[in-house]
């Protein structure tokens, strides 16, 4: 199965909603994969979401049906960062 990969950005001062930021299929979406980790960013794993996520055009927002499950991806990579500062 072909690797499917979005990363999404958010910026609470200026957008409306999460925006996608680059996604690809297969060897794009296994670069995708690979720099986010060597750049030390969280990656979540849901296909559902992921193929969902690539339909979308680079800077567009995401569709509202996806909000809630986005906002707690968000939330986890949040917390994930404020355990790592030790706060």
């Amino acid at each position: 199965m072909s690797t499917k990969a979005a990363a999404l950005k958010y910026d609470a001062g200026t957008d409306n909603a999460p925006k996608i930021l680059a996604k690809g299929v297969g060897a794009v979406g296994d670069y995708i994969v690979s720099l986010a980790r060597k750049s030390s960013v969280p990656v979540y794993r849901n296909d559902k979401l992921a193929e969902s996520l690539v339909r979308l055009k680079d800077n567009d927002e995401i569709p509202m049906e996806l909000y809630t499950i986005v906002a707690e991806i968000f939330a986890f990579v949040y917390s994930l960062k404020s355990s790592a500062a030790g706060n």
